[in-house]
Formats: structure tokens, sequence, C-alpha cells
């Protein structure tokens, strides 16, 4: 039997500073590492507060084909699913840090949930799954 996992995902940026303040200011992730490489470019990666789950490496886009991703890497879809073990604190503590929510909170069969966007338009679901 084999230990094997996702954990880590690339996430396109147009600048790792704002990207950096987003992640870890307004969704409060913890910044594991922000390392410049010998290229300039830096290793950024961020994961949400715990052990559990896999983590972001915020990549600053270098050509144009990059460019034209960022905001855009799911074609429009929800491609990014952050969980929380109380969705009225996270949900209250987003919206207060500035967090654009693209509904209002809807119950469905398998939690609460309300789709946010990231500063480039990237969709993500805060969701609280049912017990």
């Amino acid at each position: 039997m084999s230990d094997r996992s996702i954990f880590l995902v690339t996430l396109v940026v147009d600048d790792y500073d704002t990207a950096k303040a987003f992640y870890c200011g307004a969704l409060g992730f913890d910044c594991l590492q922000d390392e410049v490489q010998p290229d300039g470019k830096r290793w950024l990666v961020v994961r949400p507060v715990g052990e559990a789950g896999a983590s972001l490496l915020l990549a600053r886009a270098d050509s144009e084909v990059q460019q034209a991703a960022v905001g855009n890497q799911t074609g429009g879809r929800v491609g990014f699913f952050l969980k929380t073990d109380d969705f009225d604190r996270d949900h209250a503590a987003m919206v207060a840090k500035g967090v654009a929510f693209l509904e209002t909170p809807r119950r469905e069969v398998y939690g609460t949930v309300a789709v946010f966007a990231d500063p480039y338009g990237n969709r993500w679901d805060l969701i609280q799954h049912s017990l």
C-alpha cells in the first residue's frame, strides 16, 4: 500500500506580494515558505491553518500565456474548495477583511457553502460539510 497525496498546487498570480497579502491576510493562511530563487522568482507556498490538505504555490506569471491564465485557471468554474469547521465564523471574518463573496451562503444536502473570488477572479467555495 502506498502513501500518496496531492500536497501542492500551483496558482498563477500577477504579483507575489499582492497574492501573499490576500491569502495570508484576508484568508488567514500560513506562509510556509517565501524564498527568492536564483532566477529572481520566489518559492512562495501558503496553506490554510492546520496540518491537513494541500498547499498553494503562488507563482508569478512570467509569459503572455501565463498572464492570460491569471484568474481563469479553471475556465470560470469553482476550482478551489476551502473547508471549514465553522462556516459562520470564517464567512464573517472573510467578509470583514473584504473578501468578495459572489452569493449569499446557502444550505445544500452536503453542507453550507458560498462562492467567493480571489483578487484575480478565481472562484472558491467556502464550505462546511454536514455531519
